[in-house]
């Protein structure tokens, strides 16, 4: 499926995404979900997200702010998505920063992602590299870690998104870069985690990989539009919600800066 197709069909279809994130994210990933169209639900308790995640579209999973208890909930509520067929999406927020993290991850890895989306710190150290990523920040280019997310790609039968100034997509096999976007948003919290769950939204309509870079591209001519006005990080965020919303499908055909490799 094309991007613009995908976003015409969240459009039309309002997914519901059930979306478990961290304390930060909350606010703007629910609604940067509600901007592009679709449905969010930050539900989390792990007495109900089993009985939550069949009637999802997606479920996307965040580790940003973890705790025991959430860890269960995430387990389980991967658990349901696979036995129903429910695309899910990983975020492996700064999983090299303490044992505890990296456990958790492993063990998330263990139990199918659909779509795993990091930025390039967290892709090439899921992948055993070393990095100079320092918390939830990048120390190092998409580009180098292009290959760390193909072989994982390929190692996890899913999708990999390594996302900076020039994002990587890669099911291992077929590859896309995709650009636009601004430099004022890695200033902005919880931008890639609210890209995240995004991604869940479009993962419930279209297969994972096209889902993926449309979603991507998406969130990048929003953000390059929202540049145009914005005076700083605070405007930038009122601006990109406003451009989120207002993109249709024909503005994405015609400003997605999409380069298949």
């Amino acid at each position: 499926m094309k991007p613009d197709e995908i976003l015409a069909a969240v459009h039309t279809q309002s997914p519901l995404v059930q979306c478990i994130t961290n304390y930060v994210a909350m606010n703007i990933a629910a609604n940067v979900v509600l901007a592009v169209g679709a449905s969010p639900a930050m539900v989390h308790a792990e007495a109900e997200v089993a009985d939550f995640v069949p009637i999802s579209g997606a479920l996307t999973i965040n580790i940003g702010t973890l705790s025991p208890s959430w860890v269960g909930a995430m387990q389980k509520a991967a658990d349901t998505a696979v036995a129903s067929g429910i695309a899910w999406v990983l975020d492996p927020v700064a999983h090299f920063a303490t044992p505890y993290r990296r456990g958790v991850v492993q063990d998330l890895l263990a139990r199918k992602p659909t779509i795993i989306r990091g930025n390039a710190s967290e892709i090439l150290a899921l992948n055993g590299a070393a990095t100079a990523g320092k918390g939830a920040d990048s120390g190092d280019s998409v580009t180098d870690a292009e290959g760390a997310a193909t072989a994982l790609a390929l190692a996890q039968g899913c999708v990999v998104a390594v996302t900076g100034e020039v994002d990587f997509v890669t099911d291992g096999i077929r590859c896309a870069r995709v650009s636009g976007g601004s430099d004022i948003m890695p200033k902005i919290t919880a931008m890639g985690c609210s890209l995240t769950a995004m991604t869940g939204a479009f993962a419930a309509v279209a297969p994972p990989f096209d889902a993926t870079v449309a979603a991507l591209s998406t969130f990048a001519v929003a953000g390059t539009r929202a540049a145009k006005t914005a005076h700083g990080p605070g405007s930038f965020q009122v601006a990109f919600l406003d451009a989120l919303a207002q993109i249709t499908p024909a503005d994405l055909a015609q400003d997605a800066n999409i380069q298949w490799l």
